[in-house]
């Protein structure tokens, strides 16, 4: 209780940092319950919409560590405020879109970007620094579960307007809904006040950093492994409704799944939080790309019905954001807080490549093919490869055991 009482002064900022991701990643989670009137309404293509979301990924991975770098020497709360004006901008581009080059623009590079700033890897590091390491895995996992509640909000409210009024009220609603994201990450930015822990070996500058962690076995192991992470997700939030919509079920069941995948989401981000503080973080990682591959390939070997749509989607949502608070974490239990944003950036990038492999890949298949089989099919087989891949090698680096506590200088 005196560890939880001791968090009192850094409120503000882990509840800033929380509102921030929950509205991030919550509103560009539910962008895909717009793609069947959205495709219809501009004359795009499954895959142009896809190919949307894929830029937004990719942009998002390949922009995080430049991020995390420059949040050591500009401060964060610059870059949270930038992230989310440009959150706003790329829904309102979105919102009056009448073709591919206002989707690719809006819901593609302007989001991405956005989320480079706004994600989690910039949410978490705000949240690592002002919390004893002691507790940190929890409040990291108190944070992530936070950031599950957007989609809990987002997804129904705009399924409900794309319903009554069309997709465009439903975008509009949401570049309302973001306009929260600004104080909230005016709040979070209290944390570049705050004095940064040294530690030994951490890195005197990015590119010493960087060279560390590649040093490090365990680190690519993690960063490969989070690429199937990546691709099994962002399939899901991109081509669950549009497979919901084939499969000739009700369009308000996809706002219900993603719904219930938010609100499972903070259970099992609050639960992987305070496993990763007594377990062995990259354990429990690669258990949980083994056991979303076996769920994934049980529902979409059977036809889908309301019930296991819901079930199916409550499993997925406690395995879904559990790995951000063990991967953020564990670098900064490896390597310390100054470079944790941008070296959990760094693997990002691999998530974010699979991002962009799911988001597209499932829309080119189902463009050649008619039918998503091939997409999960390979998405379960490489799930299986990498959750065994980084357990078994987990075990054999460190056997099973948690990591030693950070020593700081």
């Amino acid at each position: 209780m005196s560890r939880l009482v001791a968090l009192r002064p850094s409120l503000p900022i882990l509840i800033g940092a929380s509102v921030m991701l929950s509205l991030a990643m919550g509103l560009r989670q539910s962008l895909g319950i717009f793609m069947p009137p959205l495709t219809r309404d501009t004359g795009i293509t499954v895959s142009d919409f896809t190919l949307a979301i894929a830029v937004q990924n990719l942009a998002w991975g390949v922009l995080q560590p430049l991020a995390g770098a420059w949040a050591v020497r500009l401060g964060m709360r610059r870059l949270m405020v930038g992230g989310a004006l440009l959150y706003i901008a790329g829904l309102v581009l979105l919102a009056t879109a009448t073709g591919l080059p206002g989707v690719m623009l809006g819901a593609g590079v302007a989001i991405g970007a956005a989320m480079a700033c706004n994600g989690s890897a910039l949410a978490l590091a705000a949240a690592s620094r002002p919390v004893p390491a002691a507790v940190r895995s929890t409040v990291l996992g108190i944070v992530s579960a936070a950031g599950s509640l957007g989609a809990m909000l987002a997804a129904p409210i705009g399924q409900a307007l794309a319903q009554q009024q069309g997709w465009r009220v439903g975008v509009w609603a949401f570049a309302a809904l973001a306009l929260l994201m600004l104080p909230a990450a005016w709040m979070a930015g209290r944390v570049d006040a705050l004095p940064l822990p040294q530690q030994a070996g951490e890195g005197h500058n990015a590119r010493a950093a960087l060279a560390l962690a590649l040093r490090n076995p365990l680190f690519v192991v993690m960063a490969l492994a989070y690429f199937v992470c990546g691709m099994q997700l962002v399939f899901l939030t991109t081509h669950l409704p549009s497979y919901l919509d084939l499969c000739g079920m009700d369009p308000m069941l996809s706002a219900q799944a993603l719904g219930m995948i938010g609100g499972f989401n903070v259970l099992g981000s609050l639960f992987f939080g305070w496993a990763g503080g007594r377990w062995n973080k990259q354990m429990l990682l690669g258990g949980i790309y083994i056991v979303r591959s076996l769920v994934l390939a049980g529902y979409f070997m059977s036809a889908p019905t309301p019930t296991s749509t819901l079930v199916f989607a409550a499993i997925m949502g406690f395995l879904w954001l559990g790995v951000a608070p063990l991967v953020s974490g564990w670098v900064a239990d490896t390597f310390g807080l100054r470079w944790q944003a941008m070296l959990g950036g760094v693997a990002f990038v691999c998530h974010q490549f699979g991002s962009f492999t799911g988001a597209l890949g499932g829309g080119l298949i189902f463009d050649l093919a008619g039918s998503y089989n091939a997409a999960w099919q390979a998405g379960v087989a490489l799930g299986l490869a990498a959750g065994l891949a980084q357990a078994g090698f987990a075990w054999a680096r460190g056997g099973g055991h948690r990591p030693p506590a950070v020593r700081v200088a």
